[in-house]
Parts: C-alpha cells; structure tokens; sequence
C-alpha cells in the first residue's frame, strides 16, 4: 500500500506539480496522458483494415451469448505492453516519472490480485478517505486510461472536470490557468476517440480550443517526434504524456480531429463536407500528411466534382492551391470545383505564381490569387479560426 501511494504520488507530482505547495516553480509540467497520433497520417486502408468492431458477442460456458463492449475488448489489449512515450528534452526526469507511474499501477494490481489484500486494502483505503485526494484519482484516471477501460476512465474525468471548473478571475494572459483547467477535457476527448466516438471527441477539443490563443507564431518542428516516427514500428496504441501548453495543446486537438474525420472522409460513400474538413486540417504538420492529401484528390478526381465553399477561407498551404488549381485545367481533367461562397465580387489581386492561373476560369483565378497571397500567414491562426468560427459546422458533420 505504501509503496502504490508513494510512486503514486511521486508520478503525479511530476505531471500534475501545481497540485502541491511549496513545488519548484521551476518545475515542468502540468502533463496529459492522451492518446499518441504519431501515427496519425498513415494510410487509411491499413487503418480501417485494423478496426474492431464496437461491440462483438463471445460465446460463455453455459452456451449463452454475452455482448463484448469495446471497454471489454480494449481492457484486454491494449493495457498489456504499451509504451507511453514523451518528449525527453521537454521532461528531463522522464525515466523516473514513468518508472514510478509503472510501479504505482504494478503495486495497484497486485493488492488488487488477491482477495484478502484486496479487503484489507479497502479499509486502509476508506480510512485515509483517499476518495477526497484529487492527486490520487489523477493517477487512477490515468490507469485506467493505461488498461485501455476507457468508458470508466470518462466516468472519472467528469468528476474532476466538475471539480477543476475554472473559478472567476483565475484566467492568466496567457491563458494557461486556463489551460490547466481544461486537462480533464483533453482527456475526455482522447478517450472518446479511443471508443470511436468521434462527434463527443470534437465537441470536447472544439471547447479546449475555444479557450486557447493562437500562438503567435508556428512552433519548429521536433525533429525527436518526426524521427521517431520514421525509425520506429509500433502497434498504434501508444499512449503520450503530452505538455499541457498551448504549444502543445492546439497541434494536438487538430491532429485528434483530424483523425475524428480521416476513416469518414475517404469511406466508399461521398463526403464533400467531412473531405474538405480533412483538406484543412492536412495543412498542420505539412507535408507529413501528403500521402493522403493526394489520396483526396484523387477521391475527388473519381467523383468528377467537389464542393466546399470554405475552402478559400482556410486553405493558404502553396501545394495545396496549385493541386486544386490544376485540377480545373484541361491536363487536370476539368473537374467541377464550387469552392467560392456567395459573397459576390472578388477584389483582383495582382499576383503571380509558377502558372497557378493557366487555364483557370476568371472567377476562380481571382480567388486562387489572392488567396497565393495569404500564404504567408500564421498557419496556426488560420486553423484557429477555423475551429472557432465553423465549430457548429465541424460537429454538425459527424454522426
């Protein structure tokens, strides 16, 4: 028992450090234990081949037939071997924060393993009144997350959501007081993607997001993650202890919405909406997503059409228009685009890049020149304003 609570508390002073008084100010943190999306613009069909179905039935002994929830089936797997990987130089004491949440969960299952430990544990248990240490359901939480129980884990994270409201006048200028507040939720929404509830997934981040700033300007790449991702094989069950910065928060919620719409967006059936969605969120961690955005085309070049009139609004990455701008040509195939919203006469600007407007219609044309023109722009900021602005719309689009 001493030994859980100590590793325990040793872990959640590392991810959670504004929980105790008197904690280096110094020191790094709060952390989220989400979700890893490293693997997030990989092919779809290896994706979807993957999927297991949310609910499946096993046979029991007695011949009855038992319906398996997917917490059932992700309990079984997925806690059993998975890595929980985080950004070594942003966590110097990464190791011994991750051995310590090892040994807390290990020492948490073992008094759980017998009954009578089990029954002598409880009543230490009720007689600490642990129930009233938010530190200790912050670890809880989190292994519940790590045996992939991921319905009990959103039970859990109501209560602390309730419980960590952020009170009036608590708001910092940088918005991280916030921020901290808004832990619970990021976890929420990594647990709904994780049992495929990808609408509750986005009605979640879209609420994080409301609440951040965009940041000033686009954070550099982490040539750790990129490398990570090419050299290294893995299952796609990681789990991540993310920074809870808006840094590191906003990539995150469009990495996890992007995801939320990637098996919809290139299903059989068409999508324009959900498809066009995906377009501008494939601009955030260019070009890294280029595999698939050329899949989108091609979606769109056997559908001889595609409509999405907010696409002008939020796509400034230079690849992308010239791909959309060849299309309309001759060469392209001639495909029907509707990517203007009604908002009458396009103010001309005379710009010209790398034969962008051969061939294009004078409308169109207008339009994609002004828009070569906003490619310098904050990419954050736009995406930003795209989860604001359209959130209705976002949600409104899955089932």
């Amino acid at each position: 028992m001493w030994t859980c609570c100590r590793d325990a508390f040793l872990y959640v002073s590392a991810v959670q450090p504004a929980l105790f008084q008197g904690w280096p100010p110094s020191f790094s943190g709060p952390w989220i234990l989400v979700e890893d999306l490293s693997l997030v613009y990989n092919d779809v069909e290896v994706e979807r081949g993957a999927l297991k179905h949310a609910h499946k039935k096993r046979k029991l002994a007695d011949g009855r037939e038992k319906t398996m929830s997917s917490d059932d089936e992700e309990g079984l797997g997925k806690g059993r071997g998975r890595h929980i990987l985080v950004n070594k130089t942003e966590m110097p004491s990464w190791s011994e924060t991750l051995e310590s949440f090892r040994t807390a969960r290990e020492s948490w299952d073992l008094l759980h393993s017998h009954d009578g430990l089990e029954t002598e544990f409880k009543k230490i248990y009720a007689s600490w009144k642990t129930d009233s240490w938010l530190w200790f359901r912050i670890f809880l939480t989190d292994t519940i997350i790590y045996q992939g129980q991921y319905r009990k884990a959103l039970s859990s994270l109501h209560q602390m959501a309730a419980v960590q409201q952020p009170q009036p006048g608590q708001q910092s200028p940088s918005g991280q007081a916030s921020l901290e507040h808004h832990r619970a939720l990021i976890q929420q929404a990594s647990c709904h993607y994780a049992l495929g509830e990808y609408r509750m997934a986005c009605e979640k981040l879209l609420d994080v997001v409301g609440g951040l700033m965009a940041p000033s300007q686009e954070p550099n790449k982490n040539p750790e993650d990129q490398s990570r991702v090419k050299t290294k094989m893995r299952k796609g069950n990681d789990l991540r202890l993310l920074p809870c910065t808006s840094k590191a928060v906003l990539p995150f919620c469009l990495q996890l919405m992007f995801a939320c719409f990637k098996l919809r967006a290139f299903t059989d059936s068409r999508d324009d909406l959900s498809l066009g969605h995906v377009v501008v969120l494939l601009q955030h961690d260019w070009p890294q997503g280029e595999m698939l955005f050329l899949k989108a085309l091609e979606k769109i070049c056997q559908q001889g059409s595609f409509q999405y009139e907010n696409f002008f609004n939020y796509v400034t990455n230079i690849d992308m228009l010239e791909e959309f701008a060849y299309l309309r040509t001759t060469e392209g195939g001639r495909i029907q685009l509707e990517l203007l919203p009604n908002q009458g006469i396009l103010i001309k600007h005379h710009t010209v890049t790398r034969g962008i407007t051969k061939g294009v219609k004078e409308d169109f044309r207008l339009a994609m020149e002004r828009q070569v023109s906003r490619c310098g722009e904050n990419l954050y900021s736009v995406l930003h304003r795209f989860c604001i602005n359209e959130k209705i719309i976002i949600i409104q689009s899955l089932p």
